[in-house]
């Protein structure tokens, strides 16, 4: 029996995957957020301790939408049009749900977030918008800086910690990242891989997300302020996708800032070509 045509809700991962998983997989990088994360909760051992909401948009027998949200993270909603925004908002509503605030495109993110003010007396604030990227086809880094690209191990952790640290303040990721909190953090289920000096000195670092469905994102990319300018980025950055593309992943992802038009220059020139825009607003009660 199908779903009548609307927004479905549940808390169950399960559930949800059943209903739109396919949906969310046929084009993995543009829905990475929504699919990564999902399959996170899924798989990851914060299955038991993460509370999570998600639903899907059933349009004619077919899944036309999908969002997920973490904890108290933002309801991160797959391209929708404005008016499917406004009646998931009417929904999420209507039900009492809490919502912290909306990633989405950028019509639906105003969308809903216009009509989550109106439904609930909270207040709306813009905070930014990052560009999503797919890429097309690698082209390597010419010249490529000295060195070479290496897996990171525990040896690495304080590493680790710190430059993730770095980068979440650097983007201004409210995310506290310490030895004690990594566990919890979205950090701790990257794979990651420096770029190294002959001498073997670390020198920038890269992240990616477990494959799910021949898709990885690469998340972060960072480079000590210090140790700019040198193309450390653009040598770790290919280095992972080439890795996700031999063992078989045919679809990689990333997002840049796009007022960034060093990183934007450097993803293009490697090949990554940009999928669309994503806006973020908060709601303050």
């Amino acid at each position: 029996m199908r779903s009548p045509d609307g927004w479905h809700l549940t808390d169950d991962v399960d559930v949800f995957l059943a209903r739109a998983g396919d949906f969310l997989r046929s084009r993995a990088a543009l829905h990475t957020m929504q699919v990564t994360a999902a399959e996170g909760i899924r798989t990851g051992p914060e299955r038991m301790r993460v509370r999570a909401g998600f639903g899907w948009l059933a349009e004619g027998g077919e899944v036309g939408g999908a969002f997920v949200r973490v904890g108290e993270g933002l309801l991160g909603l797959t391209p929708v049009s404005p008016g499917q925004a406004e009646a998931l908002a009417a929904r999420l509503a209507g039900a009492g749900h809490r919502v912290p605030g909306v990633s989405a495109g950028e019509g639906a993110a105003a969308a809903f977030a216009t009509a989550w003010e109106r439904r609930t007396g909270a207040t709306a604030e813009f905070r930014g918008r990052l560009r999503l990227y797919r890429l097309a086809g690698l082209a390597e880094p010419r010249p490529a800086p000295p060195g070479r690209a290496r897996h990171a191990d525990g040896a690495d952790r304080d590493r680790l910690v710190a430059w993730c640290a770095d980068f979440a303040a650097a983007v201004g990721d409210p995310t506290v990242v310490t030895a004690a909190t990594w566990a919890g953090t979205r950090f701790a289920a990257k794979r990651f891989t420096f770029w190294q000096t002959p001498d073997g000195s670390p020198v920038a670092l890269a992240g990616t997300t477990a494959p799910v469905a021949a898709h990885v994102r690469i998340d972060p990319v960072y480079t000590p302020p210090h140790l700019r300018g040198h193309g450390y980025a653009a040598a770790v950055t290919a280095a992972v996708a080439r890795t996700a593309l031999a063992a078989g992943v045919t679809d990689v992802a990333l997002f840049a800032d796009p007022a960034n038009a060093t990183s934007n220059a450097l993803y293009r020139r490697l090949g990554f070509v940009p999928l669309t825009d994503v806006a973020h607003y908060a709601f303050t009660p």
